[in-house]
């Protein structure tokens, strides 16, 4: 397993996987932010951390469950005309439906950021929040739609990268592991620099696009 995670297709990945998940990240931490502010301020720190610790929590479990899916390699269904040969598998649905949902979601997702780019946020701070508990249900609500790109995305990168599927799961555990914990300690930093730089998000949707195909 070392030598799979030191070789340079690994390493390449990793960091690459890392960038993608902080700038898929980026609306986490805005919707995490506008939540906990309708905290008291005392509280708002904490909720934060929380939520993103949660968060990673609820990723790694996605991940398992993914990575399951796209093991079962063996065909539970054959087509076999003369015309036509068909194998359908759990890793092909898994692979092909993810692919069409990348492509979907970040064109959307660039269109929406071009056309109206505080259209999610206002409709998060539609919602209101009156405890510690319902910031954190809100949290991982909102985490876990945003997780299901974030999985896809992580799956799209590394499958392949071995025949070992529990060593394409790890290099995916630590990718997301690292981004949560520079989130953490980086967050406001972060968000300032994609404010500033927001074609950076959009490169980054781009590359998803990529991912999907």
């Amino acid at each position: 397993m070392i030598e799979f995670l030191t070789s340079s297709d690994a390493i390449f990945a990793l960091l690459t996987l890392t960038f993608l998940e902080i700038i898929l990240g980026i609306d986490n931490i805005v919707f995490i932010s506008i939540a906990a502010n309708k905290l008291p301020e005392e509280k708002r720190g904490k909720v934060t951390n929380i939520g993103l610790l949660l968060a990673m929590v609820q990723r790694i479990i996605l991940l398992f469950f993914v990575s399951f899916l796209v093991g079962l390699s063996e065909p539970f269904y054959k087509v076999d005309f003369n015309w036509m040969h068909l194998e359908l598998s759990w890793q092909a649905i898994i692979l092909f439906a993810g692919g069409l949902f990348l492509i979907y979601k970040s064109t959307s997702e660039i269109r929406e950021k071009v056309s109206d780019p505080k259209h999610d946020e206002d409709e998060v701070k539609g919602k209101s929040i009156k405890s510690f508990q319902q910031a954190i249900i809100q949290i991982l609500i909102i985490d876990f739609i945003f997780s299901i790109d974030s999985i896809l995305t992580a799956v799209g990168m590394t499958n392949g990268l071995s025949n070992n599927h529990n060593y394409n799961l790890i290099l995916m555990i630590i990718a997301v592991v690292i981004s949560i914990i520079i989130m953490i300690g980086f967050a406001n930093k972060i968000r300032r620099f994609i404010d500033k730089n927001p074609s950076i998000q959009i490169l980054g949707l781009s590359f998803l696009i990529l991912i999907g195909f």
